[in-house]
């Protein structure tokens, strides 16, 4: 029997039928989508305003560039303080920022970013995660027409900077301080003067003088926005924030346009945003923390009367705040009794380690 080779089958089939290239089946199946988003903060905020880029960039590495978010630094499109209102108005299709910027519209918004003497970035992320905290933001965001995914922490963050040295309670009054979220409520209450402006006006009012004191994050961005010029006092800890979350905001209406290939991707970016900005700011800050010191910061810590009277006055104020809003009452009541149990546990475990740990380390040094 006269066997013909293989090879000559394969290229006849091939030259009388067509070819049919293999094609990713995400590509077949899904459109291309263009959305934009905005940061809440400046470029050379390179972990905060980094971590939103990397979400958009994984965003489109998971979904073949089929899905590509176009990011934008604060005041490209909408000033930093007004991203949340540029996603609900569906002016852009999503942004990247702490909603806790937004406690004038509610006060509830506190809860999803950062609550004075609430919860630090693993409790926060634990809450939100599985203790019912997503829940709750998903329903306040609804109102707003929004979505919105936790999309980074910064961890417990520093107290702030001085220009005068803070011996006790008697130095707050009156004094000029740049502070965000409830926190400002809280400092009001203890006699100072609060205001909150974008990342990109702290340094000028500073320098000015139109502000006494400012804080941000904590040393990695600190040192990039140069208080220590202006105020060499570097208060700890920054007690309003033991753990700041950001979120990843959508509009409504263009989630629900996606294909549940592209939700999908978008939900495990800021996952792993989640873990990456935390990671970030604990390698970067102690750098930063060292050569702000040798440049001549004055590391202090809070008097005790202020902890003090910042932890009744928080408190007295988280009441006074139950008592005229139904949904603050509700989250709040589900917060504290979430936080005091992690603070439980973090007494017998984490704490236990660090107090003895951390000094003796520091000695042997």
């Amino acid at each position: 029997m006269h066997r013909r080779p293989l090879g000559r089958l394969v290229l006849g089939a091939a030259a009388t039928a067509p070819v049919a290239l293999a094609t990713p089946a995400l590509a077949q199946s899904s459109p291309e989508v263009r959305w934009r988003c905005a940061s809440a903060f400046p470029r050379n905020l390179d972990v905060l305003y980094g971590t939103g880029e990397r979400i958009t960039q994984r965003v489109a590495a998971l979904t073949d560039n089929r899905f590509q978010i176009r990011f934008f630094a604060a005041g490209e499109i909408v000033p930093g303080l007004q991203v949340l209102d540029a996603v609900q108005a569906g002016t852009i299709e999503a942004g990247h920022t702490p909603v806790y910027y937004y406690t004038g519209k509610d006060p509830s918004f506190a809860f999803f970013t950062a609550l004075p003497f609430g919860l630090n970035a693993r409790q926060n992320l634990a809450w939100l995660s599985h203790g019912g905290g997503n829940e709750l933001a998903a329903e306040l965001f609804r109102e707003y027409s929004l979505v919105g995914f936790p999309a980074g922490d910064t961890g417990a963050q520093m107290g702030g900077w001085f220009r005068n040295e803070i011996r006790g309670l008697q130095d707050l009054n009156g004094l000029k301080f740049r502070v965000a979220g409830l926190a400002g409520e809280i400092f009001r209450r203890m006699g100072a003067v609060p205001t909150q402006i974008a990342a990109s006006d702290i340094y000028p009012a500073l320098e000015r003088g139109t502000l006494d004191a400012v804080e941000f994050v904590g040393p990695h961005d600190d040192e990039k926005l140069g208080f220590v010029r202006v105020a060499r006092n570097y208060y700890a800890p920054g007690f309003w924030e033991a753990g700041a979350h950001l979120h990843l905001l959508a509009n409504q209406a263009e989630f629900d346009k996606l294909p549940a290939a592209y939700k999908a991707a978008l939900e495990v970016a800021c996952q792993e945003a989640n873990a990456d900005m935390l990671a970030r700011y604990d390698h970067l800050n102690p750098q930063a923390l060292r050569r702000l010191v040798a440049g001549g910061a004055q590391l202090r810590f809070w008097p005790r009367d202020i902890l003090q009277a910042a932890w009744r006055e928080a408190h007295g104020l988280y009441d006074d705040m139950s008592g005229r809003n139904e949904r603050f009452r509700r989250i709040w009541t589900a917060y504290r009794a979430y936080r005091d149990e992690q603070y439980q546990w973090f007494r017998v475990a984490e704490n236990s380690f660090d107090n003895f740990a951390f000094p003796a380390a520091a000695q042997r040094g």
